[in-house]
């Protein structure tokens, strides 16, 4: 078979090949000192997103918003937020992009708007065709029309005094859902994305797509369902329909790449979303936590988790999606992926262990700003420290519950899963507020940023930073770790997380130690006698893993 027989046998396209880089703009780099983030700040970071290698820049919403969930919640599609810049600004952005061959790909959040949104404003004063823009139901003001709960914690509905009705939100309540069964919302979506891709951006990240259907009528949820009204508004009864026809009126024929946040889904959803007879997406995350079974204390999560649940989910969607897939570890919306998955007592081993994973996975892997240098969660000490709305809504609702007395009584759950631990800023130096800015920052820098930051890791060849760099170019080189076949090995082992990838008659054996102890290497499934050490995450990996005993949270690559 020659190349060419063999790259189309592949399949090849560009965004199977890409590493994304995430950037929460909000925290990333602030040029004007008023201590939010800023895309002339991204811009201005252009050399350094090059260097690490990255081939796609995801950035975070920057649109028109009053902020209710830090952009998510948007006023205008068309225009962007002071605190960000201007369009001309965004134009700088694609332009320093494109000319380091990097792509640009941008949140399309079209589930909900914010509530000062034009569309709602109209819709609630009734204005002729955005009457039915939302979902507004009729009821008694003090009885929600059914019993679903937001995703944020309490009721999914509130009542308008101005239209007297109920509507949906399922996340903030600032957040009205967008009622996709009027034909003109569609309509309307559908200009504002082709706006958008015409100005020459790559791609869009589909924030919770699958939510977009909710059935007519709106039944009760299952009161035995931990989210009540998931079952009803997670992959509703015409989700197939929005979504091929958001793809037919305006990502096909163009080389974009779309990658769609979904919730709540098995590998053969995704595969009815994003494989070859499905609705034109690209790809959808695997979300490495969805799935695994974990202790829950009332709506926080909890970080023990067994290596056997993870490597069960791994295998469900590697071995078996018929779907490409976008691996991540970490986002805006986790805890830093060192503190929730690696061991902060072992920071740079846990870092460089969970890259190594993380770009050797089958998919397009995302990196989130920070795990490039292995970035922790913060310690918060007070609730005033907190901006997240989802936190402080969970925080408000356990003391309403009676579950808490103050916030010191769920500190320590916060301090395992707020979402603002991945939103504090982008520590740069170890300069004032890390580099990030002049000012006084919207949210405060986690206190590590003396020993943590880009400055020092890139005077030092053996950093973190250096370990990405270098990973993602062997990504690049090796042909295997993006078209191969994934086999899961050793899955019930308690240290080792070990796979390969295979390529016709080229395999690739990827061994973890993902533990704090030593542990020995012995798998019959794999001949490792002739094998060779690419990648590795300490000096002096093992040169033959049988047999051999593995460092705390030591990592290797081999060719075998």
């Amino acid at each position: 078979m020659n190349q060419a027989d063999t790259d189309n046998e592949l399949d090849k396209t560009w965004w199977k090949e890409a590493v994304v880089y995430e950037v929460y703009p909000r925290s990333f780099n602030d040029t004007d000192g008023d201590g939010v983030g800023d895309i002339p700040g991204i811009t201005e970071k252009a050399d350094y997103f090059d260097d690490l290698g990255v081939d796609v820049l995801w950035v975070g919403p920057v649109y028109d918003s009053p902020n209710a969930d830090n952009g998510y919640d948007i006023r205008n599609y068309r225009e962007i937020h002071d605190d960000f810049g201007d369009m001309r600004d965004w134009e700088r952005l694609l332009s320093a992009l494109h000319d380091r061959d990097i792509r640009l790909i941008m949140d399309l959040v079209v589930n909900h708007t914010s509530n000062e949104h034009e569309w709602f404003q109209r819709s609630r004063r009734r204005e002729g065709p955005y009457e039915d823009y939302y979902h507004w139901v009729d009821g008694d003001p003090d009885e929600p029309p059914n019993n679903w709960e937001s995703i944020f914690g309490g009721p999914a509905w509130t009542y308008d005094e101005e239209r007297g009705q109920w509507y949906l939100h399922l996340f903030h309540e600032k957040q009205p859902d967008l009622n996709w069964r009027v034909p003109a919302v569609r309509k309307d979506i559908y200009e504002m994305v082709n706006l958008w891709l015409d100005k020459g951006i790559d791609g869009f990240r589909l924030d919770a797509i699958n939510l977009l259907s909710k059935p007519a009528g709106y039944p009760d949820g299952d009161p035995e369902s931990g989210l009540l009204g998931n079952e009803h508004y997670f992959n509703g009864p015409r989700i197939h329909e929005y979504l091929r026809e958001l793809h037919d009126e305006t990502f096909a024929g163009r080389d974009v790449m779309t990658v769609a946040e979904m919730s709540h889904i098995t590998p053969a959803d995704a595969e009815a979303y994003c494989g070859p007879d499905g609705d034109g997406l690209d790809m959808t995350f695997q979300f490495v936590r969805d799935g695994m079974d974990s202790e829950d204390d009332g709506r926080w999560a909890s970080p023990d988790w067994a290596l056997s649940d993870l490597k069960r989910v791994l295998a469900s969607w590697q071995q078996t999606a018929g779907a490409w897939v976008a691996p991540c570890l970490g986002n805006h919306d986790q805890p830093r992926s060192v503190s929730w998955w690696g061991d902060e007592s072992y920071r740079v081993e846990s870092a460089t262990l969970l890259a190594t994973f993380l770009l050797t996975l089958r998919g397009t892997p995302h990196v989130y700003q920070g795990e490039e240098i292995g970035m922790t969660n913060a310690e918060f000490e007070r609730l005033d420290e907190i901006d997240d709305p989802d936190t402080l809504q969970r925080v408000e609702l356990a003391i309403e519950a009676g579950e808490a007395d103050g916030f010191d009584d769920l500190r320590e759950a916060v301090n395992e899963d707020s979402r603002d631990h991945a939103r504090t800023p982008m520590q740069w130096s170890a300069d004032d507020h890390a580099g990030f800015t002049d000012g006084e920052p919207w949210l405060r820098v986690n206190d590590d940023y003396p020993e943590v930051n880009v400055e020092s890791a890139l005077a030092d060849e053996s950093s973190i930073w250096y370990y990405y760099r270098d990973l993602i170019r062997f990504r690049h080189e090796e042909t295997p770790l993006v078209y191969g076949d994934f086999d899961l090995l050793l899955p019930d082992h308690g240290q080792f997380c070990a796979y390969t990838r295979t390529l016709e008659a080229e395999t690739l054996l990827i061994v973890l130690n993902w533990s704090d102890a030593p542990a020995t290497f012995e798998c019959d499934a794999v001949e490792t006698a002739d094998s060779d050490a690419l990648v590795a995450n300490y000096d002096d990996p093992p040169e033959n893993p049988a047999a051999t005993e593995f460092r705390p949270y030591e990592a290797a690559v081999y060719r075998l």
